[in-house]
């Protein structure tokens, strides 16, 4: 089974994503499994994991609705108060949701860098790995050595790292990434997902020799055992077409062997989110 391991559905509201700018008109629209089934099918994917865009509950809520009744999505990273004094009993009362896989704060629009590291926060993630839930990290580059710290923490806890944590690809940046990704990888239960890799580069000018050095570092630090797809649809129609994203990793991979293939466009985020056929 080949699996996006990640994407989003969003019902466009400019209030609650502001973060959709007017330059980003292409993707201020409405996004739900009809938009996407399609792109998926025409290009060999079967299914798809979707990733909260919005904090909230109902935001959760929103995308188990969607899940529940389309099949090709397989998994859903929602989103929690990791920092409730009940959070434990939310997650308890949650692990009836088969199809809710994990959970994801948006630690990049944290003003604090240092958030992670809060105790009661802490206290949230120590409480996934009990209820049998993931994390997904989203992150810019600067949050990179306190993100060493965070997943010191928890030895145990599925942690995979969203967007190859957003290098600086279209201002030629990669030295300080590149020796922060190292030390991170070194987490072996951090994984990480190739993907929103060319809204990172020029949307309009990125080439695959630009971003290949990028992906030189995460195919070297991580393996790939710990590497898998994700297109962020529709956030990547910013730059490119769907068949662009998963083109760039198919050619990257030409000369793996099929086994690793499988591994970085389907089993890794099968295994990782706990995904059947």
């Amino acid at each position: 089974m080949t699996i996006d391991s990640h994407q989003h559905f969003w019902k466009f509201d400019p209030i609650r994503d502001s973060w959709i700018t007017d330059e980003m008109s292409v993707i201020q629209k409405n996004f739900y499994p009809k938009d996407l089934q399609p792109v998926l099918q025409a290009n060999g994917i079967d299914a798809c994991v979707v990733v909260q865009a919005n904090q909230s509950i109902e935001e959760t809520k929103f995308l188990l609705d969607l899940a529940n009744n389309n099949d090709f999505i397989k998994a859903v990273v929602g989103w929690i108060d990791l920092q409730a004094d009940d959070i434990d009993e939310q997650l308890a009362n949650w692990k009836s949701e088969k199809k809710l896989a994990g959970f994801r704060h948006v630690l990049q629009a944290e003003p604090d860098l240092e958030y992670m590291l809060r105790p009661n926060f802490l206290r949230g993630i120590f409480a996934l790995k009990k209820h049998g839930f993931t994390y997904d990290i989203l992150i810019f580059p600067k949050h990179l050595p306190f993100t060493q710290k965070f997943v010191a923490h928890f030895p145990d806890q599925p942690f995979v790292l969203d967007h190859i944590a957003k290098p600086y690809i279209k201002a030629g940046l990669i030295d300080d990434w590149k020796k922060d990704i190292e030390s991170l990888a070194k987490f072996d239960n951090v994984h990480c997902k190739v993907s929103g890799i060319i809204t990172e580069a020029d949307w309009k000018n990125w080439t695959y020799e630009q971003i290949k050095p990028y992906l030189d570092v995460v195919f070297e630090a991580f393996g790939t055992n710990r590497i898998m797809f994700g297109s962020d649809f529709p956030v990547c129609l910013l730059a490119g077409e769907y068949t662009q994203v998963k083109g760039i990793i198919e050619t990257y991979t030409t000369h793996f062997l099929a086994s690793e293939k499988s591994k970085i466009f389907g089993e890794n985020a099968a295994k990782f989110y706990k995904i059947n056929e």
